[in-house]
């Protein structure tokens, strides 16, 4: 069964509705609240209270909407979905369940297939629903509520990095034309004399600044973690060895021609810099303005 990771309380049309999200990242609601939102309800024969059905489907099962949900509606999503929360058993609906019951039902009324008392109400209350969804969507409200957003990104930014990186380095090949280091110190104005001959230690910095940390995302953290430095300052391979030959080296790739070009394009390097600066900034850094050189 799985487990509920994060929580909270979505307040829509005036009615709470405790949400989860589950150790899989799925999205739920609490299956009994989104009955009463729905207004999916029984009247008592004693005195014509309101109570919630005992099954979402009582409603959708009416003989009158069977072929409109058996023609547009995804039917899965009305399974029940039983979780753990610190030990106790929530029973639940997958979060898109409720935008596509509105979707479908406001198309049911826009047919002339609503002809009863409690199917008009329904519609009425989706038309509701459905027009607070258009302002935001129901899953970062959720999102928002459980604090899941945090998590969220950081799995987003796990997706991207393992596209980039191998768990385990390849073997060196050349990656990195000799025409980027050349530039790069004509530009600084050092003298070239070769890539076999040891180069400044700032080069390494320029090379993360410049291609590392502006590749993807967090990549230059990762590579530090996957390929630390030893005592010495010395790593057991080159970062470029850990890049993914479908999408980590044709993107290094890329990114290294687009580098040359603005080189060429450069008198000296504070043009160079701002150039990469505004076509190819970092993550969370602010683009400078493109004032006249």
């Amino acid at each position: 069964m799985k487990k509920v990771t994060h929580k909270g309380t979505l307040l829509i049309s005036g009615i709470d509705i405790p949400c989860y999200v589950t150790d899989d990242g799925q999205r739920l609601l609490a299956s009994r609240r989104l009955q009463v939102i729905l207004k999916v309800t029984e009247e008592t024969t004693s005195s014509g209270r309101q109570v919630p059905g005992k099954r979402m489907d009582r409603f959708f099962g009416q003989k009158s909407l069977k072929p409109l949900f058996d023609r547009v509606f995804d039917r899965t999503l009305l399974e029940p979905i039983r979780v753990k929360d610190e030990g106790k058993t929530i029973v639940g609906y997958d979060a898109r369940l409720l935008s596509e019951i509105c979707r479908t039902i406001l198309e049911g009324r826009r047919e002339g297939l609503l002809v009863g008392k409690r199917q008009k109400i329904i519609a009425y209350q989706c038309e509701i629903l459905q027009s607070g969804f258009a302002q935001v969507g129901l899953i970062s409200l959720i999102d928002e509520v459980t604090g899941y957003q945090e998590v969220r990104d950081k799995i987003a930014l796990r997706k991207i990095l393992d596209k980039y990186l191998l768990v385990e380095q390849a073997k060196w090949a050349k990656r990195f034309p000799d025409e980027f280091y050349e530039l790069m110190f004509k530009l600084r104005g050092w003298q070239w004399k070769g890539m076999k001959v040891n180069r400044p230690s700032i080069v390494g910095k320029y090379t993360n600044d410049l291609v590392y940390e502006r590749l993807a995302p967090g990549l230059l953290d990762e590579l530090n973690h996957l390929n630390p430095p030893d005592e010495k300052g010395r790593r057991k391979s080159k970062h470029q060895q850990w890049l993914t030959e479908d999408i980590g080296h044709p993107e290094l790739q890329k990114h290294l021609y687009m580098l040359i070009g603005f080189e060429r394009a450069s008198a000296n390097w504070g043009m160079f810099y701002r150039m990469v600066q505004r076509a190819l900034p970092k993550l969370n850094e602010q683009i400078p303005l493109a004032l006249e050189e």
